[in-house]
């Protein structure tokens, strides 16, 4: 007997009921909005098929062109940092009980998972010096664009104030957040480095709902947090930090100089930079606005026999509750990655955590002092900075042309600034992680002395 329900996806009349229902006559009239010039007609250049063996060989072959930080020696940062990952992580996150788990919705089952999440949100209190933090986020960015709707949302205001030293692609996503929610966004410049105050102050208002920084910022260098902190609570705002987390095994938190809400990337806690991603976001508040925060809690409890437990809690987001009610759409969190970073900074200790924190600032600041010997390179800002700092090139000099030689002698240059700061063409942003070693970093400084 012929199978009268073969899986079929679309059939010839299901492509004819779809284009009369939206009024066209042809698939080509759905794509009439881009441009002839850049469609692509032709056959794709595939080969023939592969057998196994040939295909594995063929993908390691292509694999082999990337410019890995195996091979190279990286000293670009601006986001995504190459710092080392310990051997134990890979080896716990692929076992099968949390590479395969999914939002842990019931807890009887999911309670390995669930201390997973748990423990990450003790260590990112402990980390930013707050009191509540979330069971992650999908990056930093996202997480400061969730927290200027956050304040939004707690003091009834439409104005957000944010820095320009702000990472480029923060700055374009919080704007991306505020169009739709009607908020309107100023920005505020920098000087030597750092956020301008006497700017900042004036822009200011009682109609601000908060002020967003980074500290280290864009540039590397290290905010003045406690003197930005009286500038926005003296109009009742709340004050937003982003910060780096390695940083944070040195400096003083975030949450003990007067943010209300504290975010970041969790990629340098052990998590590979795959290209440029996926990576983790990390989101803490202060008490009085934890109920407003995206995504969802997990908290420890008892069952009826008086053993500890895990459940999800609070759970903002609008698939758990009423969508109007709801303080954000995001879908979900990074247990996975998250789980990295618990197990970075457990593996490190506390101990560990300084200590790397520090070989990140000395081999920094050596770095730089080796750079600012070179002929016609000099440090940018006077400002201190952690493990991220900017030169100033010979004048006339192309940053991309200059990392392309680099890149020859097999090495990753760092950040052409003018990309995403037109007035600072001819500056580099250049990091340096526990990775690098003296040799690497003399001979970057060299190497960059000759080619300038």
């Amino acid at each position: 007997m012929t199978n009268l329900h073969r899986y079929i996806p679309m059939t010839e009349q299901d492509q004819a009921d779809m284009l009369a229902t939206i009024g066209v006559q042809s698939t080509e009239e759905l794509f009439r909005d881009i441009p002839e010039a850049i469609r692509y007609r032709g056959v794709l250049p595939m080969s023939g098929a592969l057998d196994e063996i040939s295909l594995l060989g063929h993908m390691k072959e292509l694999a082999g062109r990337n410019a890995d930080t195996d091979s190279y020696a990286s000293f670009l940062g601006a986001g995504i940092y190459d710092h080392h990952v310990p051997v134990v992580i890979n080896h716990m996150i692929s076992r099968s009980e949390f590479y395969t788990a999914y939002t842990p919705y019931q807890p009887e089952i999911s309670q390995g998972e669930l201390q997973a999440i748990f423990e990450f949100q003790s260590y990112i209190c402990e980390l930013t010096g707050m009191a509540v933090a979330n069971a992650s986020m999908y990056d930093g960015v996202t997480a400061l664009s969730e927290a200027g709707a956050l304040a939004a949302g707690a003091t009834k205001r439409s104005r957000i104030v944010i820095s320009r030293a702000v990472h480029p692609e923060a700055r374009e996503t919080v704007r991306t957040m505020a169009r739709g929610l009607n908020l309107e966004i100023v920005e505020v410049g920098y000087a030597n480095g750092v956020t301008d105050l006497a700017e900042l102050q004036a822009a200011v208002t009682a109609e601000t709902a908060a002020v967003l920084v980074q500290s280290p910022n864009f540039f590397g260098c290290l905010e003045d947090l406690s003197a930005i902190e009286p500038i926005i609570h003296g109009v009742k705002g709340l004050f937003v930090v982003s910060t780096n987390p390695i940083s944070l095994g040195l400096i003083e938190a975030p949450g003990k100089l007067g943010a209300d809400i504290v975010v970041g990337d969790a990629q340098p806690l052990g998590i590979s930079q795959s290209l440029g991603g996926p990576t983790c976001g990390f989101f803490a508040v202060a008490e009085p606005l934890m109920r407003r925060m995206p995504g969802r809690i997990v908290g420890q409890t008892t069952d009826i026999d008086g053993k500890r437990g895990f459940v999800l809690t609070l759970q903002a987001r609008e698939q758990h509750i009423r969508r109007e009610k709801a303080t954000s759409n995001i879908c979900s969190n990074q247990a996975l990655l998250a789980l990295c970073a618990s197990i970075y900074l457990s593996t490190m200790g506390k101990q560990g955590l300084q200590d790397v924190a520090n070989l990140n600032l000395q081999k920094a600041h050596y770095a730089s002092a080796r750079l600012a010997e070179q002929p016609g390179i000099a440090l940018a800002f006077p400002a201190p900075f952690f493990n991220e700092f900017v030169i100033r090139l010979p004048e006339g000099t192309s940053v991309k042309e200059l990392n392309l030689k680099l890149l020859e002698a097999g090495v990753l240059g760092g950040y052409d600034l003018g990309l995403a700061y037109p007035e600072l063409a001819g500056h580099m942003l250049v990091a340096v992680t526990e990775k690098r070693t003296r040799a690497e970093i003399e001979s970057f400084a060299s190497r960059l002395g000759e080619l300038a």
